[in-house]
Parts: C-alpha cells; structure tokens; sequence
C-alpha cells in the first residue's frame, strides 16, 4: 500500500499514547489535520474522506492519539486565539 497523505499526518503530528485515558476526539483530530495540511501546504481531504481513511489506520473510540509537532502548535492557536 502507497504511503499516503493521511499516513504521513499520522507520523508527523501524532503519537500513541496509551498510558493515557484520554484521546483526541473527531473534531480535534480532524482539526490537526487540517492545521497539518496548512502547514504543509497540502490540499485538505474532505471530512468524510478523512474519515473513511482514518476508519482503516485507527480505532474511532479510544484511539489513544495525542497532538505532538507544528500542526498541534498551528491548531491550539487556532482554536484559542485568546492565548497569544
């Protein structure tokens, strides 16, 4: 199987953290892709194809992912702008 864009995201800004209880939920996980993709200058998939990539790579519940690397700094400032 080709590595593909949504392989590389994974690599890039997540990791597995299963010590953890908690995991990124759809709409954080969705939103470091898209703050990935801007970093990278890549073109977005929609959501639903997002989804159904990601249905093959991680468990929907409890995926255990955390944000790590530029797209996690790019998203958190993203969605609270009140932190610069």
């Amino acid at each position: 199987m080709a590595h593909s864009q949504f392989d590389t995201f994974l690599n890039e800004a997540t990791y597995p953290d299963q010590a953890s209880d908690s995991s990124l939920d759809r709409d954080r996980l969705y939103g470091l892709y898209t703050s990935w993709c801007f970093i990278n200058e890549q073109t977005p998939g929609t959501e639903s194809s997002f989804w159904e990539a990601m249905k093959y790579r991680i468990s929907p519940r409890r995926n255990g992912l955390r944000m790590k690397g530029p797209a996690a700094a790019d998203y958190i400032l993203t969605s609270y702008p009140g932190l610069v």
